[in-house]
């Protein structure tokens, strides 16, 4: 069976990595889905959204001669969006569920604080910084202003 670039296959994931991850497809060949095809929303590591065993569907973004197959989740939920009787293949509701979880950890991480905070806590925070270095290198030889004898 000769894949197509263009076509919307189900695949299995069986490799995590910090670029991407393998998916084996259904015909025996696997490819590789990037971090940025991954996901419609940002994600900094792969594996908040994919684990290994997770079922998906993947479009095949292009197939090299040497047999490499670049792959794409983001593209076949973009087309889940413009057709809402699309359902996923049983076992990735374990993808929707990391994606929700790793959305509700980036809300909480961070309060909501003016620009004005932040920019009090970071003058603070540098400051304390360079007090620190200062005491540290003002006693020892070389050091920037230290005394000579």
């Amino acid at each position: 069976m000769s894949i197509e670039v263009g076509s919307v296959l189900q695949g299995k994931v069986t490799g995590i990595t910090k670029f991407g991850a393998f998916v084996k497809l259904s015909n025996g060949s696997s490819g590789l889905v990037h971090i940025s095809e991954a996901s419609t929303d940002f994600i900094k590591e792969i594996s908040d959204v994919l684990a290994v065993g997770d079922e998906v569907n993947v479009k095949v973004i292009s197939v090299a001669d040497n047999g490499k197959i670049v792959l794409s989740i983001k593209q076949t939920m973009e087309a889940v969006d413009h057709k809402k009787d699309f359902s996923f293949p049983k076992g990735s509701s374990s993808f929707e569920n990391n994606r929700k979880n790793a959305n509700r950890r980036n809300n909480k991480a961070k309060p909501d604080k003016g620009f004005d905070a932040l920019m009090s806590s970071f003058l603070k925070n540098s400051e304390k910084k360079l007090s620190s270095l200062r005491r540290n290198t003002e006693g020892k030889r070389g050091g920037r202003g230290g005394r000579r004898s």
